[in-house]
């Protein structure tokens, strides 16, 4: 079976033959028919973020279920699944703490190497490996779902719509009324704009220097689209200078996450999706956290619970309150991989999509 793989940190993609193990007991083999193309794989090839060599990337993606080990019952072949990087497992700490979303257990199970290339064992990068024709996760991976969705329409689900439209909905909790920021108008910025209508935000002001994904944030929602250096203008005429009660960060670098703590009025709320590299430091004063009262917070995987929040986000697409389909502005066939990062890197998608032959 065909697989891209990350030979070393900084290099192309390859596309070679490789051998899958199991499914072993708990675990599921799924052929996959959609992936999408995330930043976040972009910046496992890049460095900035964490990743083994040789591995296989992709972790947002759609399939059908072909083969199931002993023990499972959540799912059997034949099914429709989205594919979830950071499944909870249901009895840990933070499963307790209603916050499955941080299971460090669930996520500990995807681990496990499951292909081979000759006798080297290939890894899965952030566990699930979706730019290859087949792969294994755990039963808790495999979301079932309905039939009649888009197999291109889940495959996003599985990551960039479920972390912008949660953070949004879940985390940062956005009020009827209110207004909003969000720095960086790319695929998950596009969603936490469409998770900000859907919460009755009355403004959404899009922040991004390219032109092409500011007239995106438009379409989905934004009920304006500047420029970085445009910023302190609208800012000071739609919140009276006092800031936006929520910002969004949705880039990844310090800048723009001390950039939307300052867009943020007091007792306002701040919330980080953008993943920066470890070595980037944010300075903040302790007078300023005092006296501002705003909250400051990350979001990981939308703070959802995936065993419901995919099928709720299926509802609001099916009701179209949700638009995905229009967020997938190329589509690309496995082999093609390093064009789709290419398309990413020069921002000229919102969303591609590599697509498998049923």
């Amino acid at each position: 079976m065909k697989a891209a793989i990350l030979g070393a940190t900084g290099s192309r993609l390859e596309i070679q033959d490789l051998s899958l193990d199991g499914p072993g007991p708990g675990e599921v083999r799924i052929r996959m028919r959609a992936a999408g193309v995330c930043h976040s794989d972009l910046s496992c090839i890049e460095g900035r973020m964490p990743a083994p060599t040789p591995s296989v990337l992709g972790h947002e993606g759609a399939g059908v279920v072909v083969e199931v080990g002993t023990g499972v019952t959540r799912v059997k072949p034949g099914d429709s699944v989205i594919i979830a990087w950071g499944p909870p497992c249901g009895s840990c700490a933070y499963c307790g703490f209603h916050q499955p979303n941080l299971c460090e257990k669930g996520m500990a199970k995807t681990r496990m190497p499951h292909f081979r290339l000759g006798e080297t064992p290939v890894m899965a990068t952030i566990g699930t490996a979706t730019f290859c024709e087949e792969t294994v996760v755990p039963e808790i991976s495999a979301i079932k779902i309905p039939k009649d969705v888009p197999f291109d329409v889940a495959a996003l689900i599985g990551c960039g719509v479920t972390t912008g439209v949660g953070a949004a909905m879940n985390g940062a909790k956005v009020t009827p009324g209110s207004n909003v920021v969000v720095i960086g108008a790319g695929g998950v910025g596009i969603s936490v704009i469409q998770g900000a209508k859907i919460c009755g935000a009355a403004e959404i002001v899009a922040v991004d220097p390219v032109e092409s994904k500011r007239e995106w944030a438009k379409q989905f929602g934004a009920t304006h689209a500047i420029t970085p250096d445009e910023l302190p203008e609208l800012q000071a005429k739609l919140t009276r200078r006092l800031g936006f009660d929520y910002a969004f960060e949705v880039v990844g670098s310090a800048a723009t996450v001390r950039g939307a703590w300052d867009a943020t009025r007091r007792g306002g709320t701040t919330t980080i999706l953008g993943v920066a590299a470890m070595d980037q430091m944010v300075q903040f004063s302790a007078m300023e956290i005092f006296y501002s009262e705003k909250t400051l917070r990350g979001s990981v995987y939308g703070s959802a619970d995936v065993r419901t929040e995919f099928g709720r986000l299926i509802r609001l697409y099916q009701a179209g309150r949700l638009d995905l389909e229009a967020m997938i502005t190329k589509r690309f066939e496995l082999d093609q991989i390093n064009d789709a990062f290419d398309a990413l890197k020069a921002g000229t998608v919102i969303r591609s999509v590599i697509e498998f032959p049923a």
